[in-house]
């Protein structure tokens, strides 16, 4: 079970978008290195089109922890599917959004908001200036209004949609609903709403209304003076200037000890109750979780080119099959972004080669990026998509060794490598971004066909993007390989996948595209002399 948003934003002075982080090794679907290599945070930047604050902490919760069961997630494409085909569900769906985006500044200010004292100004947006009282009631609004809009929703036929709209619907039959619509109940130190108070009138109770002037206590005090007035021994019925002197000292007291005892005893408690409340959570979660929904329709139709939600199929080990399929970061708005067809059915294994910039890692990218938006239950780039659900999506890429790891780059990424092995399954996507290796060529070979026969006996879909043509002859000879290559055209790169191996590494030809080919070395060195 997912922590709430709101939850993780508990030890944050101001709501954060991205609150959440991956999970250690083996525990979730992707891990930080793989976040990290996988550059999530590039991936939720294109897809971000969420109008809230709590939707794109939900839409960055989703990204850093993806969905893997097949039920959850084409429950969510479900969703997607009914909000995109129904105009006037999609329309009701946005204005519950936009409301809350519009108010929203105004329930965190309530929540994570600094109050000032009486008399001070606020100039940040974390500030509370006076007693509190503006701001309690434009926060609880958020609430009374996103609950209001939500009943006026024709009930939507898939199950996540229907239980995301339910939510923000029931909350208005929630005791914290009733705490908000008021009057509060201050019973011996306990805060109560009216239906918990009753009829109940001992213990006397505070009646809280988020307002500085009390028509009871004003009227009691008024009756008091009276009183007196009339009982007293001696005529003091007051001239004008006499109560003037009187009631002027009154009212610089009634402020502070009114709007003191309201801020500290009513409005500070209360808005710790519903910050902590697990019920105000799973309603921001909701209505986050709407915003999500609605963000993924976005991302398709400003994305610029064909988006598809991918059909899942329930196999015994990870399969792919990808039809023109474009970067979710590098081909957004871009129409010359070269699209790959990608197929890992019966077989386990695919060997990559080919020159440095040809595309090997942005290709290999895309199939792990595709996989994670397509695990929550968003619209992926490609004109057509068939996939499994992985159980974890690895990529390693090469690392720099620390100073205090003992062991050198190869140790360290030798034990990446091991701990990715443990974790996987046959349900599993491992990209390798070239092995570490070894010295010798020995020790290359030996080192690397260990690594990749392990995975392959494991069964998950594993793909090596490697310049040892040597190890791909070995796999492919055998059997147990698919080698692929990216293709180059008069020693320039097209960007496409085709079957093969490449033999070529180019690598003049970049280091005459950066400035330092052995020509350029040439000169470098003439002009110094």
């Amino acid at each position: 079970m997912q922590e709430t948003i709101l939850k993780s934003w508990q030890n944050e002075p101001w709501p954060v978008v991205k609150s959440n982080k991956p999970l250690p090794v083996g525990e979730a679907v992707i891990d930080e290195s793989a976040f990290n290599a996988l550059e999530i945070d590039k991936v939720f930047e294109s897809a971000n089109y969420a109008s809230t604050t709590v939707g794109k902490a939900v839409l960055f919760r989703s990204l850093c922890q993806p969905l893997n069961d097949i039920k959850a997630i084409k429950a969510k494409q479900d969703a997607v599917k009914e909000l995109a085909k129904s105009p006037s569900l999609r329309l009701q769906a946005e204005s519950i959004v936009e409301t809350a985006a519009a108010n929203e500044k105004n329930l965190y200010l309530l929540f994570f908001g600094e109050f000032l004292g009486a008399f001070s100004q606020s100039r940040a947006q974390n500030e509370i200036e006076g007693y509190g009282y503006r701001q309690y009631k434009n926060g609880v609004r958020f609430f009374q209004e996103a609950a209001s809009q939500a009943h006026g929703v024709a009930t939507p036929k898939s199950k996540y949609l229907n239980e995301l709209i339910d939510k923000i619907k029931s909350f208005s039959e929630t005791r914290e609903f009733s705490l908000m619509a008021g009057p509060v109940y201050i019973v011996e130190g306990k805060i109560k709403s009216k239906e918990e108070q009753g009829n109940s009138r001992f213990p006397i109770p505070v009646i809280f209304k988020p307002q500085i002037f009390k028509p009871f206590l004003l009227s009691g005090l008024v009756l008091l003076l009276w009183l007196i007035s009339m009982f007293s021994p001696v005529d003091i019925t007051p001239s004008l200037p006499a109560v003037s002197v009187f009631l002027g000292p009154l009212a610089l007291l009634y402020f502070p000890i009114i709007g003191g005892y309201d801020r500290d005893n009513c409005i500070i408690p209360l808005r710790k109750l519903y910050k902590e409340s697990e019920v105000i959570g799973e309603f921001l979660d909701a209505l986050g979780r709407l915003d999500e929904l609605l963000s993924f329709i976005k991302f398709s139709e400003n994305f610029g080119c064909a988006t598809v939600l991918p059909k899942f199929d329930d196999a015994k080990h990870h399969r792919v099959n990808l039809t023109a399929a474009v970067n979710p970061v590098l081909g957004k708005a871009n129409p010359d972004y070269v699209g790959n067809d990608f197929v890992l059915d019966d077989d386990k294994l695919v060997l990559l080669t080919g020159p440095n910039s040809g595309g090997k890692t942005a290709f290999c990218k895309t199939v792990t990026q595709i996989q994670v938006l397509s695990q929550i239950g968003c619209y992926i780039p490609a004109k057509a998509a068939a996939l499994t659900v992985a159980d974890k999506v690895f990529y390693q890429a090469p690392e720099i060794s620390h100073l205090d790891d003992g062991e050198g780059r190869f140790g360290t990424e030798l034990k990446r490598t091991k701990d990715i092995f443990l974790a996987t399954s046959a349900k599993s996507l491992v990209v390798l971004d070239e092995l570490s290796e070894g010295t010798t060529f020995e020790e290359k070979m030996e080192a690397s066909s260990n690594v990749l026969n392990g995975f392959y006996r494991k069964g998950n879909s594993t793909i090596l993007i490697t310049h040892n043509h040597q190890l791909v002859d070995q796999f492919a000879s055998a059997g147990t390989g698919i080698p692929m290559q990216v293709e180059f055209a008069k020693e320039a790169p097209t960007y496409r996948l085709i079957p093969g191996i490449s033999r070529v590494s180019h690598a003049d030809r970049v280091a005459k595209k950066i400035g330092f080919s052995k020509e350029d070395i040439d000169n470098y060195l003439a002009k110094s002399k």
